[in-house]
């Protein structure tokens, strides 16, 4: 999801207001229609083990190392459910500058997040190799 969302963030965000006012629409609708078979099996395999660590956590792991992670996959929905889905949602009726930055700026959010999950779920993979 890291790669994921860099790629999202750096250039297929940004390219939306190329994409030409008469076809947007039509463009955005699909765009959320095939991303969401792509995206939604990975955040929910990624909520689930991140809640399983929570459940299960292995010795070598420290407890907040795995509630961090926890925290930010709730982060990285919250972000998605308050702000980049409606942010879709009005972009899939008409094209607005407005809301095209605001899907890109609040982006940086999951970006973030999704970032600093990816290098912790390195460390306690580094953690448990030791063990």
């Amino acid at each position: 999801m890291t790669g994921l969302i860099w790629f999202v963030q750096i250039v297929h965000y940004p390219l939306f207001d190329k994409i030409g006012a008469t076809e947007f629409v039509r463009y955005e609708q699909f765009h959320q229609r095939l991303t969401t078979w792509v995206v939604a099996p990975l955040m929910f395999a990624e909520l689930g083990t991140a809640i399983w660590l929570c459940a299960a956590r292995p010795a070598s792991l420290p407890a907040w190392q795995v509630w961090l992670g926890l925290a930010l996959v709730a982060a990285i929905w919250l972000s998605t459910a308050l702000l980049q889905v409606p942010a879709h949602e009005a972009l899939s009726a008409e094209f607005s500058a407005q809301q095209h930055a605001k899907l890109v700026n609040t982006n940086w959010i999951r970006t973030v997040a999704w970032s600093a999950r990816g290098v912790l779920v390195l460390l306690m993979l580094n953690l448990q190799m030791k063990s």
